[in-house]
């Protein structure tokens, strides 16, 4: 398969899963991820792929069932979103914690309440602490891209984490857009055979493993997810890298658009940053020095990338899809925290914006930069909140 594809980010997921003949799939649907695991199973059905599917009776069951088979020594995937993600919450973290190296697309949802369907990052944002590396895409084409390149990423020997990559709710996931996939062959070749490193369910040498983890050894195992997570940076690279020269579609955890010179500069994660580009091209293009950064991967935390490219601006706005209600929005504390002891740190500032899906436009972005540049603006800003 190659040339363009009209295809919306949900089925850009499904045929990158396609593509790869996962063994298990076990999913439960929810808004705005139904799509994803209704088209696979239709690849399950008609015999396009030989994963076993499973459609479990909840999402905690469906990362249980995840669990299991990736212990066994399976190539797994899942999808959810929401609310199906906070029902998985407590198997989350057993996931990192027994190092199992599944990869599960998020549909970015708001949570309730009240009842929310659309896109904000609620969701992924309430689970970033549990071990788990975490990805982002700007398009349908890199929902595609990121599906792909997350099972090299949580199978490398040097990581055995397991992988969350995001696409944002109706914006990619039900939009159309072009796409260029790769041929399968390519996909095949360039994931590999899974070789599990140590099954945990083995039963020619059965174990057993997961059931109490106390004082003596629970804050070593947290330790070392930790040490994983610091090194799935260098594994994340070198996999963007190999990825690079396949596609011809090159990425960073961090992807910076006319920063070098730029006074004033926004931090955007998910669609956003498409928008905020054209707002950089029209600023640019009536004199301003503006720029913008992309957050691709926010676990691991990308913080030494983020200060050599944050050191000596003017004015940095943080732009959050979620809020901590109460304090701001968590992407701008985690900068903050990074950036405060730079000898020439740039003010920092937090825009809140879009929850419940609402829409931004390229205005309000600019918005966003006329009020850096004119010092106009609190600590804490909710972009285009009604009051």
């Amino acid at each position: 398969m190659t040339g363009n594809l009209g295809i919306n980010g949900d089925s850009a997921v499904a045929l990158a899963w396609k593509q790869v003949d996962p063994d298990v799939c076990a999913a439960y649907p929810i808004t705005p991820q139904t799509i994803i695991v209704e088209r696979f199973s239709d690849y399950v059905a008609d015999g396009e792929v030989e994963t076993e599917f499973v459609c479990t009776e909840s999402e905690h069951s469906a990362m249980t069932v995840c669990i299991a088979s990736a212990s066994a020594g399976a190539r797994t995937v899942t999808a959810t979103a929401s609310a199906g993600l906070a029902y998985m919450w407590e198997t989350l973290g057993i996931a990192s914690g027994l190092r199992v190296p599944l990869t599960m697309t998020v549909a970015n949802r708001a949570l309730s309440g009240p009842l929310n369907i659309h896109c904000d990052h609620s969701d992924v944002m309430a689970a970033r602490d549990l071990g788990w590396i975490i990805m982002f895409a700007e398009n349908v084409q890199e929902a595609y891209d990121n599906a792909i390149m997350a099972m090299r990423i949580a199978e490398h020997p040097d990581v055995q984490l397991p992988v969350m990559t995001n696409l944002d709710g109706f914006i990619l996931t039900h939009a159309i857009e072009r796409m260029t996939p790769l041929d399968s062959h390519t996909v095949k070749d360039f994931v590999g055979e899974y070789k599990p490193l140590y099954p945990l369910l083995d039963v020619k040498n059965p174990v057993t493993h997961g059931v109490m983890d106390l004082q003596d050894s629970y804050f070593e195992h947290r330790y070392q997810v930790n040490q994983a997570m610091k090194a799935s940076a260098n594994v994340i690279e070198q996999v963007f890298k190999e990825f690079g020269k396949i596609s011809g579609r090159h990425y960073d955890m961090i992807e910076t658009y006319m920063c070098d010179d730029a006074d004033y500069v926004t931090l955007t994660i998910g669609s956003t940053a498409g928008t905020m580009k054209a707002a950089v091209d029209e600023l640019r293009a009536e004199g301003h020095k503006v720029g913008a950064v992309k957050l691709k991967v926010m676990r691991p935390f990308p913080a030494q990338k983020l200060r050599d490219v944050m050191a000596g601006k003017k004015c940095v706005a943080v732009m959050d899809r979620h809020l901590i209600v109460g304090v701001s929005g968590p992407v701008f504390l985690e900068v903050a925290a990074d950036l405060m002891d730079l000898p020439d740190c740039p003010k920092l500032v937090n825009y809140v914006y879009g929850l419940g899906g609402r829409d931004v436009m390229v205005e309000d972005l600019k918005q966003v930069y006329m009020n850096m540049m004119n010092d106009k603006q609190d600590k804490v800003n909710y972009l285009g909140v009604k009051l």
